[in-house]
């Protein structure tokens, strides 16, 4: 199969981009796949692609660009020139842009695939019914909220055009299903980027690091963060660094250079900038707990994944999807209010102070991680793609054979 995948991809700072590039990963080294089309968005840099495992040919093809009216007529041209048997589209809804008619523009594009009679899935990272459009940082009014629920229906719907719409998480299957009444919706899990050997769970020397790792401004803010952990500081005595790893969100540029001013005069609170794949082990490793500062969740978490797939705590608010991934997917945390910097800061202490429970959740994410690792996933994408194409293969057949008899 030639396989073409209209995602960003590193080092673009466009979101989903990490989880494309793991995904690229495991697709190249199945045998059902002889050719990887990357139709992504374009960057100073080149894509990264240098996997040290064998696999298919890479063909990259930047054709699009975030926010550009032009990005339908270029990713269907690129497609028209690579001929591809199969395309597989990483999506949310503003990955084309935070413009309205951009990111609408560009969600037309798995119903061009369709009239083009591709074969083709849609990886649907969240869906607007789950989002809190306040607490996302989207709006506050409740009329644009109004006026969001509608277009969000309409792009919806827009997207179940597509062949399949593969969701993560359950719960969103039966809002697709009841809603749209959509028959083209599957679950598949987002799966783990990396399955590390088991770690032994010990923590280095030196301060105990509290990390918190994603794209902050939006519904990701850091400051009651570092407020928590003076809390904790102060109340425990305990020797605590704070990592805060990534970069602003890109509708809220200019973020965490503020957060750095406001809050210089607090001790051990470390900015990493953006954070390359080779280092993403070191960071985690090194911690002793993942901090999910959000006020609000767009989707299932690839750092709850991660933080899993490295053996570590986590603090997560008790709410939307990260609530949901406990009970569906068996990880386990300390949570919090996230409205209230003391109950952060209390579920901070809860397992810093506790070696034994530190350990537990742990372990409990560390197994939760490695039952759908990322091999997994790609094979589960193969199968349905298996499956779209036979379907078609004989309705093609039925067609033609109708047509013969008349």
């Amino acid at each position: 199969m030639k396989l073409a995948i209209v995602t960003a991809y590193p080092p673009s700072k466009v979101t989903l981009n990490e989880y494309a590039y793991h995904l690229v990963k495991q697709f190249r080294q199945k045998e059902a796949v002889t050719e990887l089309i990357l139709l992504t968005d374009k960057t100073e840099g080149a894509k990264d692609i240098q996997f040290t495992e064998q696999g298919c040919k890479i063909t990259v093809k930047e054709c699009w660009s975030f926010n550009s009216y032009k990005n339908i007529f270029l990713v269907t041209k690129a497609i028209n020139n690579t001929k591809p048997d199969a395309v597989l589209f990483n999506l949310q809804f503003m990955k084309f842009g935070d413009k309205k008619i951009a990111a609408a523009l560009g969600l037309m594009l798995p119903l061009v695939c369709k009239l083009k009679k591709i074969p083709n899935i849609v990886l649907l990272h969240n869906i607007l019914e789950e989002v809190d459009l306040g607490s996302a940082g989207f709006t506050s009014n409740k009329l644009m909220q109004k006026i969001y629920g509608f277009i969000g229906t309409n792009l919806t719907r827009l997207i179940l055009q597509a062949d399949t719409v593969a969701v993560t998480m359950q719960k969103y299957v039966n809002i697709l299903e009841i809603k749209y009444l959509a028959p083209n919706v599957k679950l598949i899990p987002h799966g783990t980027f990396e399955i590390a050997a088991e770690p032994s769970y010990r923590l280095p020397k030196g301060p105990m690091q509290i990390m918190t790792f994603g794209k902050f401004g939006s519904y990701k803010k850091v400051e009651g963060m570092i407020e928590a952990v003076e809390l904790v500081r102060a109340k425990t005595g305990l020797d605590l660094e704070v990592v805060i790893a990534g970069t602003d969100n890109p509708n809220v540029p200019g973020y965490l250079a503020k957060v750095q001013e406001d809050y210089k005069h607090v001790p051990q609170v470390r900015f990493t900038g953006y954070v390359e794949e080779h280092e993403v082990p070191t960071l985690f490793n090194e911690s002793a707990v993942v901090v999910f500062p959000y006020t609000s969740t767009t989707g299932s978490s690839g750092v709850l994944h991660q933080a899993g797939s490295y053996g570590k705590a986590v603090v997560m608010p008790d709410l939307g999807d990260l609530a949901l991934l406990v009970q569906d997917e068996g990880y386990g945390g300390e949570f919090f209010d996230p409205t209230s910097v003391e109950s952060l800061a209390s579920a901070i202490e809860a397992i810093l102070t506790n070696e034994a429970y530190r350990v537990k959740l742990s372990k409990i994410n560390y197994n939760a991680a490695t039952a759908h690792p990322m091999s997994q996933i790609a094979e589960m994408y193969l199968e349905t793609f298996s499956d779209i194409i036979t379907k078609k293969t004989t309705e093609n057949a039925v067609h033609l054979k109708s047509t013969m008899t008349r």
